[in-house]
């Protein structure tokens, strides 16, 4: 028998096939499902968690992390969106919820590892380092949100999806018969199944936060009512209910005013992207070294080279135009496959 590893189960296929092949190579594997929010669809994936965990033959348990999900990821959505910036919870939840759920568990079990199924991997780089690797399936690479997991977290986790496509995925778990095989993928933020996210803050802010606001050009020109911030993200053109004659995109956000800043196409583009709160990875610095820059999760990327401007402040140039660089978001930096770090994007205004 191998080592323990505990496998975080959340009910849905990727979980259930890592659980799957761990057991498979030996491994004396828990699965563990994190309940982070109540809703109906939490409660539905926690039971299918259950359910493939008795049909491996595995031990399985659950561990409430609500509180500090509602500290940590809740409020800092809700928060960002009042700041006039627009929130990646997934980020957040991983390295401050997740993985200190899971890896908990594993010190509570006497586990020696802890597993996801994530699409993505952990090497060493030659400078000693543990680094989150691109997945070989592009399309379903989930490095990005992962950027922030420090060292003590990567050493003791594996990810054993990192070399496979998600079809192979589904095809595993059809022969084995594992019972969510065709379970589709959930695209929403787990916490706002319907994807309401207005509505959602709305519920949990009392309104606060739906006062309708002005449209301005940069320059503070009038253009008409918006109707609340927290309905807009940098780069938007539908939804504006704005007649211009022309295709108009929002280019900034202003809490302090309430005002929602209109410009061009060309307005949400930039060469230049500032960003703080650095997290280092593979690297301990950015050292003026060509890398890989992505800034959104679905953002294919572009090279950049990264300065340190003072103050916790850097600033990555990029060698072509990026499109929406939008305050809040997170611009992940990769040196060949692996990520050396990263940090949130500020505003340019």
């Amino acid at each position: 028998m191998k080592e323990k590893v505990i496998v975080g189960l959340s009910g849905g296929v990727d979980s259930s096939v890592t659980a799957y092949l761990l057991k498979e190579q030996g491994y004396d594997v828990t699965g563990v499902n994190v309940h982070m929010f109540d809703h109906p669809a939490a409660d539905k994936s926690a039971a299918d968690a259950e359910k493939i965990a008795r049909y491996l033959n595995i031990p399985f348990i659950t561990r409430d992390l609500s509180q500090v999900f509602e500290k940590a990821v809740v409020q800092y959505f809700i928060e960002s969106y009042q700041k006039g910036l627009t929130p990646n919870p997934c980020v957040m939840c991983n390295h401050t919820v997740k993985w200190l759920g899971l890896l908990n568990s594993c010190k509570d079990m006497g586990a020696v590892l802890l597993a996801t199924g994530h699409y993505a991997g952990i090497g060493i780089q030659p400078n000693g380092r543990y680094a989150v690797e691109k997945a070989v399936s592009a399309a379903k690479d989930q490095s990005y949100v992962l950027y922030r997991l420090t060292q003590e977290q990567l050493k003791n986790t594996i990810m054993p999806l990192g070399n496979y496509e998600k079809e192979q995925i589904r095809a595993i778990a059809e022969k084995a018969g594992i019972p969510v095989a065709q379970k589709p993928d959930s695209q929403e933020i787990c916490f706002i199944p319907d994807n309401d996210y207005a509505g959602f803050i709305d519920r949990k802010t009392g309104g606060t936060l739906q006062q309708e606001g002005n449209y301005v050009t940069a320059d503070g020109k009038v253009l008409g009512r918006h109707k609340g911030i927290i309905h807009y993200t940098i780069g938007q053109r539908k939804g504006l209910n704005l007649a211009m004659g022309h295709p108009v995109f929002v280019t900034g956000i202003r809490p302090d005013t309430g005002e929602v800043v209109i410009g061009s196409n060309e307005d949400v583009f930039d060469t230049k992207v500032r960003f703080g709160d650095a997290a280092f990875m593979g690297c301990t610095d950015f050292a003026q070294e060509r890398l890989w820059g992505r800034i959104r999760y679905g953002h294919k990327g572009a090279w950049c080279q990264v300065t340190y401007l003072g103050e916790g402040i850097y600033e990555a140039e990029f060698e072509e135009p990026v499109r929406a660089a939008t305050p809040g978001q997170s611009i992940v930096l990769y040196k060949g496959n692996a990520i050396a770090g990263g940090g949130y994007i500020c505003k340019k205004e």
